[in-house]
């Protein structure tokens, strides 16, 4: 299932329509991505404060969820299945596990956070442009699970308890890190604004004027796909349309299926439009893998609206889940 995090991790194919030049906007690298903010009010030096303070925020969240470095929260407790010990955590990584086992349960495994092993295995093959090794892909496949996560949230402690398992959040840190930027400008009194967290979209109020954040879907493309007017939820899209690896004629996405271990080869795209940005995020990965019939049966409880484009030979069909 797993979107590899960082610097391979896919910058989702959602554009911005901006009418004007009346926003302030702001960007740095973050997350091996662009981040952007979009402010709409007139004090020029409280937006430059305000999204100094964000992306502050969101420096200081890569610093507990990537994967990539060394000292990371989630890199010493990924150390930490070699003993099995129990590690007290943040409150922001144990709301992340907590939901993200919640959804892997929902989902039967098509959002897992333990595939870390896999999601290595394969930033490899695609730097070198083959097909993982298989005996390396059968250690990795069975290196994962959430029965191994176990979370003692009044504690907020967790115990791996396989030895070798790698966590890796690359489906749901972006989308958590845009809330909270968003809450960080709030903060400001920013209330009209937009956090792009590498295509991952966060939105507060409307702008001034407008009847919402007008969003256009990229990627995949489709004559009935609506140009968005959004406020106060999130958009996230995924999909195989930026990044994937093509094999002996087979195009394995950067989306990788939980029961095969490979790469997922139908070509298809989801966008996921939900209250936050740690659930926008982490569903429209898990629908990557589940498809739109098995994603009707999970968003039965939940305040989603999705459009699935598949594309079949030449034709691309518009499947939307309300």
């Amino acid at each position: 299932m797993y979107k590899l995090f960082v610097t391979l991790h896919i910058v989702l194919t959602i554009i911005m329509k901006i009418e004007g030049s009346e926003f302030q906007q702001y960007s740095t690298k973050c997350m091996g991505t662009e981040f952007k903010i979009l402010i709409d009010h007139d004090d020029k030096d409280l937006c430059k404060n305000a999204a100094k303070a964000a992306f502050e925020e969101a420096a200081r969240l890569n610093k507990i969820f990537s994967d990539y470095i060394s000292d990371s929260e989630i890199s010493l407790l990924s150390e930490s299945s070699n003993t099995g010990t129990k590690l007290k955590l943040s409150d922001e990584l144990l709301e992340v596990l907590l939901y993200s086992k919640s959804l892997a349960i929902k989902s039967d495994n098509a959002f897992d956070p333990t595939m870390g092993q896999l999601s290595r295995l394969w930033r490899v093959s695609r730097f070198r442009k083959s097909l993982p090794p298989e005996k390396s892909l059968l250690r990795a496949m069975k290196l994962k699970g959430v029965d191994a996560l176990q979370i003692f949230e009044k504690q907020k402690e967790v115990a791996l308890l396989k030895p070798g398992i790698v966590l890796d959040l690359g489906g749901i840190a972006k989308g958590y890190t845009a809330d909270k930027m968003i809450s960080s400008l709030n903060k400001f009194g920013i209330n009209r604004s937009l956090v792009d967290a590498g295509g991952d979209l966060t939105l507060g109020n409307k702008p001034r004027g407008k009847s919402g954040w007008k969003i256009e879907i990229g990627g995949k493309s489709h004559p009935e796909l609506p140009i968005l007017s959004l406020e106060n939820c999130s958009i996230a899209t995924s999909g195989d349309s930026a990044q994937f690896i093509e094999i002996n004629g087979i195009r394995y996405s950067h989306i990788l299926n939980p029961e095969t271990g490979y790469g997922l080869e139908n070509l298809s795209q989801v966008t996921v439009i939900a209250e936050n940005g740690m659930k926008a995020d982490s569903f429209a990965t898990a629908c990557s893998v589940l498809g739109p019939r098995r994603s009707k049966e999970l968003f039965e409880k939940e305040n989603i609206k999705a459009f699935f484009i598949t594309q079949m030979s030449d034709k691309r069909t518009l499947e939307i889940i309300d």
